[in-house]
């Protein structure tokens, strides 16, 4: 299983260029699952409805599933978000894990940098970040990938995950 970061900063493109790569891995017969990290709140559930009821009468999880689709949700009620190996080990048999967040993970990853964040890239204070893509000129000694280009982004991750 190849599990590969995309990091960045809020709004630089992330989820966007996930979305690229999920089809392009799979125009290769590769599967793909996709952790993403929150760093805020979040509910798929909402108030009235009966999973909603049963977290909030203290369920620890609550698993919900139709002819379509399935869902665990798990409750931590104070207890530690559990590390990635743990997250990964939740996840059934895939070919390609793409991670959204976790920037100080020891996995690799592309950084998804835009110039117009003002903010300054992650790859020169963060070891595991080995390529750029981005659409703007960029001073950096890791390859620059076109952000753009799902495909030319996938084949570089499949080439980097082949070494």
């Amino acid at each position: 299983m190849i599990v590969f970061g995309i990091a960045g900063w809020s709004g630089s493109g992330k989820t966007t260029l996930i979305e690229r790569l999920i089809p392009a891995f799979g125009a290769r017969g590769l599967t793909v699952s996709v952790i993403k990290h929150a760093h805020h709140g979040f509910d798929l559930d909402r108030p009235g409805k009966d999973s909603f009821r049963h977290r909030d009468a203290g369920a620890t999880q609550v698993l919900m599933l139709s002819a379509q689709r399935w869902v665990l949700m798990h409750e931590l009620r104070g207890a530690p978000e559990p590390d990635l190996q743990t997250q990964l080990a939740l996840l059934a048999p895939t070919d390609i894990v793409l991670i959204e967040g976790f920037k100080a993970a020891a996995v690799p990853k592309i950084e998804v940098w835009r110039a117009a964040n003002g903010k300054a890239p992650l790859w020169s204070e963060n070891p595991h970040v080995v390529a750029v893509a981005t659409a703007d000129p960029i001073d950096t000694p890791l390859p620059v990938l076109p952000l753009d280009d799902g495909a030319a982004v996938a084949a570089f991750i499949r080439d980097y995950s082949r070494t």
